[in-house]
């Protein structure tokens, strides 16, 4: 275990904005988890990819630094895998596609960590994570005991989980097992991935990548958390109303038959902020991809949040949508 006082932020999250903490503790075992003094203000900081400081952390970070990769299961068709927290997720993703494990290959080049996967349940290009986890590993902080969630316990939905409402600030996650499929199962239902004829894994995964590539800023060099915005989803009876005034408005099919699922880009973009900046030049939104807000240069916690809440505001007066934030803002 490694505890560091009074620590910079600048370089553990993505937005590239300066804050500090009390401490971050590095962590490697359960047993270790064990020993952490908590405290009243405490939180699970993965590879700090979806995440905005708004201020410094006057608690205790903690951080996993446990990254192995382990199979547990196997049949004929499917392997299952454990893999601990701290391991990076395309370094995972990458594993798979060289083992030729199929499920997470859609999900190549989403910058963090295993552990945080669950979480948010990351999804892209037509997958998410929670298709693939067969259960997730946790550590109870208040009885410092290990609990472990099948996938059908975890309330997954769309990049929501029960570790961020019930669960939250209760658990740390560290460990999940991957379902992962020996037999090949194309998901080419993203309408560019489409076009593939007969694709192997590797061909997926670099497609996948490349697309990710042309749309989207690379923090080491643009710091952004990916989308800052969800897909907000609405009442079918909004969505159409919607639709009849805008004709050319993208509308999807929400799990619940009752909501509609529309483009936050594209409400975005026809607010028109595409591509525009705050009156200093400090943030922005990215110019290929409405969902990115981007700090183009010195900007704070604090100026990024106020920029997407002035986004928000012309949405709403536009639509009468409201958008959520889909970055954790601290």
């Amino acid at each position: 275990m490694k505890v560091t006082e009074n620590i910079s932020l600048k370089n553990l999250n993505s937005f590239g904005v300066e804050a500090r903490a009390a401490r971050l503790i590095e962590w490697e075992s359960v047993e270790e988890l064990a020993e952490i003094p908590f405290g009243k203000e405490w939180m699970s900081l993965g590879g700090g990819n979806n995440i905005l400081f708004t201020r410094d952390f006057e608690g205790t970070l903690i951080k996993s630094a446990a990254r192995a990769i382990t199979p547990v299961s196997e049949s004929a068709d499917t392997l299952t895998v454990r893999v601990e927290a701290g391991v990076d997720w395309s370094d995972f993703v990458g594993w798979c596609v060289a083992g030729g494990l199929w499920g997470a290959e859609n999900l190549s080049a989403i910058p963090g960590t295993v552990g945080a996967a669950p979480i948010q349940n990351i999804g892209a290009y037509g997958a998410e994570v929670k298709d693939i986890i067969s259960s997730v590993e946790c550590f109870t902080v208040e009885t410092k005991t290990p609990l472990t969630l099948a996938a059908d316990h975890c309330a997954f939905g769309y990049r929501d989980s029960v570790f961020k409402r019930e669960l939250r600030g209760r658990v740390v996650v560290t460990a999940v097992h991957f379902r992962l499929s020996r037999v090949p199962r194309p998901n080419l239902n993203y309408a560019p991935l489409k076009e593939l004829k007969n694709p192997t894994l590797e061909e997926i995964s670099r497609a996948v990548i490349e697309i990710r590539n042309s749309k989207l800023p690379d923090p080491r060099t643009t710091g952004n958390a990916g989308s800052f915005f969800k897909n907000p989803l609405v009442d079918a009876a909004l969505a159409r109303e919607l639709a009849s005034r805008h004709p050319d408005m993208p509308l999807y099919q929400a799990s619940d038959p009752s909501k509609m699922k529309l483009a936050a880009g594209w409400l975005i973009e026809q607010a028109g902020w595409k591509g525009r900046a705050n009156e200093k030049g400090s943030v922005g939104i990215h110019p290929r991809q409405a969902l990115i807000v981007t700090n183009l240069g010195g900007a704070t916690g604090a100026e990024i949040v106020l920029f997407a809440e002035q986004v928000k505001n012309d949405v709403r007066q536009k639509f009468g949508v409201e958008l959520e934030t889909e970055v954790n803002i601290c």
